[in-house]
């Protein structure tokens, strides 16, 4: 039985440190979040529960290489959004013509986006020649509940690791 404080939740109203007590471990998010969704299920003040993800590491996923052609592509698409809204703005107090308007905007925000994208990329000397995406995970995740409730949620728990055993 682990054992600790916390304090006011981030961004949230001044609230006085309560004890918690972790009443559960889980190797995966989805286990932990199947819990504390049994012990809303059963009633239990879930606004006293947290699922604490322990042993935390950077996972980056390489998804290709990234070329001055790609990055030439992906600067003409985000220059292509940014043309279409500058172009709807445009459109919109435009008296005639307001699709040709907004059709220029979509194709100079991409051929300016594509050029910049293309030399960015260029800039970079050859570094980060590849694109990627990032994400936390956590080895384990703890549920956690007030001291005060800590028996309770145990009794649950037990209770739905009971039935999901087989058991009737």
């Amino acid at each position: 039985m682990t054992s600790s404080w916390t304090g006011p939740p981030v961004g949230g109203a001044e609230t006085p440190a309560r004890p918690t007590v972790t009443v559960a471990s889980y190797p995966d998010y989805a286990s932990a979040q199947r819990a504390v969704d049994y012990l809303s299920d059963n009633e239990f003040p879930v606004e006293r529960t947290a699922i604490v993800g322990t042993d935390l590491r950077l996972v980056e996923n390489v998804l290709g290489r990234m070329t001055v052609v790609r990055a030439g592509l992906a600067g003409a698409a985000t220059g292509a959004w940014f043309g279409l809204f500058i172009g709807l703005l445009f459109g919109i107090f435009s008296e005639s013509n307001w699709i040709g308007v907004i059709l220029a905007g979509v194709l100079i925000g991409a051929v300016w986006g594509a050029v910049f994208g293309a030399i960015a990329h260029a800039m970079t000397g050859g570094r980060r020649d590849f694109t990627s995406t990032s994400s936390l995970q956590a080895a384990q995740y703890a549920v956690t509940v007030d001291a005060e409730h800590a028996d309770a949620a145990r009794q649950l728990l037990t209770r739905l690791n009971w039935q999901a055993s087989g058991a009737s």
